[in-house]
């Protein structure tokens, strides 16, 4: 089994990347394979709803958001892990994050999903909830650990002070990895749930 992590931090080895290394480990100890994107300092446009995807088969801007595609449909999981600004993520996660999941038009259904927030002091809470909107729209269900999945540290490196937030990013490797094999093991038997056509109900009609 496989978990793609998206990092969305500038910092190749900022507080982002040690709550990732983290899940790394734990991860690796559970027996599931681990492949770590860096995309948090490279150059990606957001979304112009040109719909060109939908033609294409992939977006029409050919940068890391097309790179990312196959290996997402690839994986078991799915981290999405961002620095906290202005109690929000990178923005340069948040345009890649956009056109990624509107531009793929494989079945996500029951990939895990999970966030990884990293902040100074405040705006972890929206940032994680802001993250965890792609997952709730996606049909992917979303692995939870014994805390919100934050950590704090202002300067590069002060993460590793912070215990309890490096538990819970081990918790979190600990329970999606348990979700994935147990998801797993359900399509075998059950398959994917059924799924219906789907109703675009749209808040202005012509025919009311």
């Amino acid at each position: 089994m496989k978990v793609l992590i998206i990092n969305g931090s500038p910092h190749a080895k900022g507080n982002t990347a040690i709550a990732v290394n983290e899940l790394v480990k734990t991860y690796e100890a559970q027996g599931i394979e681990t492949e770590v994107c860096h995309i948090g300092n490279k150059d990606i446009r957001g979304c112009i709803a040109c719909h060109k995807c939908a033609e294409l088969g992939h977006c029409v801007f050919n940068d890391a958001v097309n790179e990312l595609a196959p290996k997402f449909e690839e994986a078991d999981g799915l981290v999405v892990a961002s620095p906290v600004y202005f109690a929000s993520a990178n923005a340069t996660l948040i345009a890649c994050l956009d056109r990624l999941f509107f531009s793929t038009r494989f079945d996500k259904t029951m990939k895990v999903g999970a966030s990884v927030v990293v902040a100074r002091r405040g705006g972890c809470s929206a940032t994680f909830d802001e993250l965890n909107k792609y997952f709730t729209i996606s049909n992917m269900p979303i692995a939870s650990s014994q805390y919100w999945n934050s950590i704090h540290g202002r300067e590069i490196g002060e993460a590793e002070k912070d215990a309890e937030g490096l538990q819970t990013m081990r918790t979190l490797a600990k329970n999606m990895s348990f979700l994935m094999k147990s998801i797993a093991l359900g399509k075998e038997k059950y398959g994917l749930p059924e799924k219906e056509p789907w109703q675009p109900t749209h808040f202005i009609r012509e025919d009311l």
